[in-house]
C-alpha cells in the first residue's frame, strides 16, 4: 500500500560531516514499509523545488521512519532546514525492496559513502527474520564520512571498515575488502554506492559464485515509472526495450541483469 502523507519530524540532525538523519512520524508508512524501498519527500511549501527527493528508508520503526541523506544541492539543503515538529510530505513506501531469504549461510553488506543508507534497515530485518546479523564493508573517502557504524553494532554485525586514504579501517577499495571475507555460493552479497564501486563488488561476488542484489541510485521525478527519468541499461529485455526503472523495477535488482559496461562513470560523484 502506497500513501501520500504529511508526517512531522521527530528530529533533524547531524550524522556526520554533510549528511543528515531525518526521523519521521508517519506510523503507516513505518507498518507497510519493507527494507529497500524508498520515499519522495517534500522538502519545501510551496512550488518550488517542484520536485520531490528520492530517499531511501534508513530506518523503519512502528511509528515512521529514519531517512540518511547527503546535503548536495538546494534540495537538500531545503530539507536540512526542517525543524522537529514541522510537517513534511512523504510518498511511498515505493520500488522493490531486499528479499529477506534464509536459504544463505552468509548475508554480506557492501556499502560505498551514501550508499550505506538502506541498510541499517536490511540488517536489522536479517538478524530478526534468519536469526544471523550480516557482516558489513563500509567504505567510504575518509575517516569522517564512515556512517551508520553505531547502528550496525546495535544488530551485531561483523563490521568492516575501508577508506581511501587509509585514515580508518584498511586503506582499500570495497571490492578488495569484499574479496578478503571469500563469499562462495551459499552466500548473499548486497551492495549500493558510486556505480563504479557496485559493478566491482558484483564482480567480485561472481568470481566465487555468491548472489548480488544492488540497490541502484538515480535521479526521478515520479517515483511511479511514468517519467522514465531513472532508467538504467539492462541485460534482459523489459517490454521490448533493455531498460529497466530503478523505481518501479527496483531499487534492488539482480547484479547479473544491469549492463554496468554502459554506464558513464563520469557522471558519478
Amino acid at each position: 500500500m502506497r500513501f501520500i502523507i504529511d508526517s512531522e519530524a521527530v528530529s533533524n540532525e547531524l550524522a556526520a560531516p554533510e549528511h543528515m538523519r531525518l526521523r519521521l512520524r508517519v506510523p503507516e508508512i513505518g507498518k507497510a514499509a519493507k527494507p529497500g524501498q524508498f520515499c519522495m519527500l517534500r522538502v519545501a511549501e510551496g512550488l518550488y523545488p517542484f520536485l520531490r527527493r528520492p530517499m531511501s528508508f534508513e530506518q523503519i520503526h512502528d511509528d515512521g521512519v529514519s531517512i540518511l541523506y547527503k546535503i548536495e544541492g538546494e534540495g537538500t539543503a531545503l530539507l536540512a532546514a526542517i525543524q522537529p515538529g514541522q510537517t513534511c510530505s512523504i510518498q511511498g513506501p515505493l520500488g522493490n525492496g531486499f528479499p529477506i531469504e534464509d536459504d544463505f549461510e552468509r548475508h554480506i553488506i557492501v556499502a560505498g559513502g551514501i550508499g550505506v543508507a538502506p541498510f541499517p534497515a536490511l540488517a536489522h530485518a536479517l538478524k530478526q527474520e534468519t536469526g544471523r546479523a550480516p557482516e558489513v564493508i563500509i567504505a567510504a573517502r575518509t575517516k569522517k564520512f564512515i556512517l551508520c557504524e553505531n547502528l550496525f553494532h546495535e544488530s551485531g554485525c561483523a563490521i568492516h571498515i575501508a577508506t581511501d586514504d587509509g585514515s580508518a579501517g584498511e586503506k582499500a577499495f570495497a571490492a578488495d575488502m569484499l574479496r578478503r571475507l571469500a563469499p562462495d555460493g551459499k552466500s548473499r552479497v548486497y551492495a549500493c554506492g558510486p556505480m563504479i564501486m557496485m559493478e566491482t563488488a558484483a564482480e567480485a561476488a561472481a568470481e566465487t559464485g555468491a548472489n548480488c542484489l544492488v540497490s541502484l541510485e538515480a535521479r526521478m521525478a515520479c517515483g511511479d515509472g511514468a517519467c522514465l527519468g531513472c532508467v538504467v541499461e539492462s541485460l534482459s529485455d523489459h517490454e521490448g526495450e533493455k531498460m529497466v526503472r530503478v523505481c518501479v523495477d527496483g531499487p534492488v535488482f539482480d547484479a547479473s541483469e544491469i549492463d554496468w559496461k554502459a554506464h558513464n562513470y563520469q557522471n558519478d560523484v
